[in-house]
């Protein structure tokens, strides 16, 4: 694992994307505190089919619908 603090790690970015790409684990801290893990993307394997759900979701007929109980919360508080 490559840890390292946020200004040295702003000088040595090339280095630790490389080690990230290699499999390495990069964390970068601040102030000896772990921020941030820096991970390669990953490409999707299959491509994404829109409309892949369609019928086995169901939105309630009254979805939009006021309801006036948290209208009143919010108009004069709780």
């Amino acid at each position: 694992m490559v840890s390292m603090n946020l200004h040295q790690a702003t000088t040595a970015l090339p280095a630790l994307i490389e080690a990230a790409l290699n499999g390495e684990e990069v964390v970068i801290a601040k102030d000896g505190k772990p921020m941030v893990r820096l991970v390669p993307c990953q490409e999707r394997k299959t491509p994404r089919q829109p409309g892949r759900l369609r019928g086995q979701i169901r939105i309630s007929d009254d979805f939009d619908a006021v309801d006036s109980e948290i209208i009143e919360m919010f108009e004069n508080g709780m």
